[in-house]
């Protein structure tokens, strides 16, 4: 007897089982209704779909503002970096220089922007670059005169320049229509601020922008040439040289026939 009370019978065992089942929620004596535990469970199913969405957005995110962070690599080479010196005439129209170069392995088009666009125009406005190729921009400023004869070259024109430039497929005509297709694509290569030189004071800045606006000029007069005509070019020129030797050969030995029925 005393082993047949100690023996759990099966049923026991299914009653303790069954009572381990999460009927009551934590801290909760309210048992969970059929219809609360299919809402969870719809819960459980909608919710990585929502999850995979919010991680995506934010992914997209990320990305957006690491690209934003990441520095812009540079398709030209300006000489001057970041200035254009212009020398301070009052009144007048006066001239500055850049070099701009594309440093890039693909053909790179650029243009300029200016705050000021009535009294300030640059030639090229804009142009489109093979890689390795360099050209003399030319920007052209009227300098208004000082305000209660004071000197403008000791303060600072908030006229500005801006070079901006774009990759293109290949060589092509340059419109600047180009930059309002792929706004996208355009890069801010450099903003150019005005800076005046004394022309009556010698200085490496003003020698070196004298010599830039020489190259600028013969590099347009250049242009504005007709192309030379060098004529047709012989081709084969051996074989032209030895067709009159035969004729001339001929010539004289038919004067020599004449000569012989003369006589």
């Amino acid at each position: 007897m005393a082993i047949d009370t100690d023996q759990k019978s099966p049923s026991d065992g299914k009653v303790w089982g069954i009572f381990k089942l999460p009927f009551r929620q934590t801290g909760n004596n309210t048992r969970t209704t059929p219809s609360s535990s299919s809402s969870s469970n719809l819960y459980v199913q909608t919710q990585p779909h929502v999850e995979g969405s919010n991680r995506h957005g934010s992914a997209i995110s990320v990305s957006s503002v690491a690209k934003s962070l990441l520095p812009t690599r540079r398709r030209l080479k300006l000489d001057p970096a970041n200035k254009l010196y212009f020398p301070y005439e009052p009144g007048k129209q006066v001239r500055s220089a850049v070099r701009i170069k594309n440093t890039s392995k693909s053909y790179t088009a650029f243009k300029f922007q200016t705050t000021a666009p009535k009294s300030c125009f640059m030639r090229p406005p804009g142009a489109i670059l093979a890689p390795g190729e360099s050209i003399i921009a030319t920007v052209f400023k009227f300098v208004e005169p000082p305000e209660n004869n004071e000197k403008q070259m000791d303060q600072k024109s908030r006229v500005k320049f801006k070079i901006m430039s774009l990759k293109v497929k290949g060589p092509m005509d340059y419109i600047p229509e180009l930059f309002d297709e792929q706004k996208d694509q355009v890069a801010i290569e450099q903003i150019l601020r005005v800076v005046f030189l004394d022309p009556e004071r010698p200085c490496p800045a003003l020698e070196k922008l004298k010599c830039q606006l020489d190259e600028a000029d013969a590099a347009l007069e250049a242009r504005k040439k007709p192309p030379e005509d060098s004529g047709p070019r012989i081709i084969g020129e051996g074989l032209v040289i030895d067709e009159w030797k035969e004729r001339r050969e001929r010539y004289l030995a038919r004067q020599q026939v004449e000569g012989v029925d003369s006589a």
